[in-house]
């Protein structure tokens, strides 16, 4: 109702205005300056539609201290591995943080589930990585097969940030990757539950 009271209001000021090569009318006065118009104009949108309040957060880039600073915040334990990667366990499961990309502007939680599989149940576990990375967003599931032989189980969320985020943003991404990959872990405790964990 408001955007329609708006254009009435609108037409009914243009239908209003002296037509080109018209002569104004003495009383009225002359024709308003481009300035005096635009400054009609703002009044009357800031009115009808209100003013926009600035952003109180705006995005900066992502940086390991503001992952860190996170981590702090939500009370969080984390380590800096030899190569300056920030880690952590959630729930018994190792979590990364990195940064790629030219700018280090792709930020990444890469999680790794906390047990070993069996090489030669490689194939059925890539089977219940595909379905999940089919059924859902987050995290991307895969396997990782290391030179021993056993296979590690990931999950990975990746999101560029070539233009930022506020503190708001960057938590909600990274509470994304952690929830989303124990949700994934779960899901293969569930599927090949820890003997030492069940009662004889």
């Amino acid at each position: 109702m408001r955007m329609g009271s708006l254009g009435d209001r609108a037409r009914r000021w243009w239908q209003g205005r002296p037509r080109p090569g018209a002569v104004p009318d003495a009383g009225t006065g002359s024709e308003p300056a481009d300035d005096e118009l635009h400054d009609r104009v703002a009044e009357l949108l800031a009115r009808e539609l209100g003013v926009a309040e600035p952003a109180a957060d705006l995005p900066s880039d992502v940086t390991p201290a503001r992952i860190a600073a996170w981590m702090t915040n939500n009370q969080f334990s984390y380590f800096v591995d030899n190569d300056g990667d920030l880690g952590g366990l959630w729930r018994g499961r190792l979590f990364y943080f990195f940064l790629f990309g030219e700018k280090s502007e792709i930020l990444q939680v890469r999680g790794q589930w906390h047990r070993e599989v069996a090489i030669e149940r490689l194939e059925e576990v890539l089977d219940v990585c595909n379905e999940w990375n089919a059924d859902r967003i987050w995290p991307k599931a895969y396997v990782r097969v290391r030179d021993n032989g056993r296979v590690h189980v990931v999950s990975e969320v990746a999101t560029d940030l070539e233009h930022g985020a506020t503190d708001a943003q960057l938590s909600q991404m990274l509470f994304c990757g952690l929830s989303t990959g124990s949700m994934f872990f779960d899901a293969l405790d569930e599927r090949y539950p820890d003997p030492a964990g069940v009662a004889p």
